[in-house]
């Protein structure tokens, strides 16, 4: 299942979020999101490991059928205060989907692949459950600033301290594991995560920066190949009886025996 977050912790992912510089990164973060889903109306997409619902927010007014699932239900409680019935919200883990096959269009992670403790496992479920495409978004494990989250975790205590990161070359040789050779489109932003204002913003849009191996957000699009569960099918087979010769009467073998 991986890490689940507790009440207090999904009250700072709230809390941390609202301020200026971070809220900038998360605008970031969710437009390389959305620009690699390319989502329609009437879509049905899933958001696995949808945390808070933050997620989802932006696409609220799109027309499409939302779902969300995460382990954690303090996560979920404050999703379903900022979404209200307009997503529909399971708890489960994301290696073990409740939905059928192709049941959606879309499936995505955001930050939430890294609290996963079966991360290949996660992302075959997506592919199974998305009959389009599945979309991840993870933090750069080369990413400067990433790193200095990492070295931090050692002496005092973070929620960073739980997460795996992810390098762009990890994510592809799992990918090619699970699906085999196919095509995978990957984006990077947020190269200067500390730097506001519209000349930075216009900067980490830039689609030949994106293409950097260290921007501290990595965003991937892959074409899942259709799976199926396969239930094995009881066989149900009738016995036959087998009928012996009556008492007293001679076989053909037997009567050549005799005859010899």
């Amino acid at each position: 299942m991986g890490y689940v977050f507790d009440f207090k912790e999904a009250d700072q992912y709230d809390a941390w979020f609202s301020e200026p510089g971070n809220r900038h990164c998360l605008d970031l973060e969710i437009k390389l999101i959305l620009d690699l889903m390319d989502l329609r109306s009437g879509q049905r997409v899933l958001d696995i490991g949808c945390g808070t619902g933050m997620s989802l927010v932006p696409l609220l007014d799109r027309g499409m059928s939302l779902t969300g699932v995460d382990p954690s239900a303090y996560m979920l409680d404050n999703a379903r205060q900022r979404l209200g019935t307009r997503v529909d919200l399971h708890r489960c883990p994301a290696e073990d989907l409740p939905f059928e096959d192709n049941a959606f269009d879309t499936a995505f992670f955001f930050t939430s692949l890294e609290f996963t403790d079966r991360p290949a496992k996660a992302i075959e479920e997506a592919c199974r459950v998305a009959k389009d495409r599945v979309v991840i978004g993870v933090l750069n494990r080369y990413a400067p600033v990433n790193i200095c989250r990492r070295c931090k975790g050692f002496f005092s205590p973070s929620i960073y301290n739980n997460a795996r990161f992810f390098s762009i070359w990890e994510l592809k040789q799992m990918l090619f594991n699970i699906l085999g050779d196919v095509p995978v489109h990957w984006r990077t932003t947020l190269q200067f995560p500390f730097f506001r204002g519209k000349i930075a913003t216009a900067f980490e849009n830039n689609g030949l920066v994106q293409k950097s191996f260290f921007g501290t957000f990595i965003g991937v699009r892959i074409k899942p190949v259709p799976k199926f569960r396969v239930r094995p099918l009881p066989l149900k087979i009738k016995k036959q009886k087998m009928h012996k010769p009556a008492t007293g009467l001679v076989t053909t073998s037997s009567r050549a025996r005799a005859e010899d």
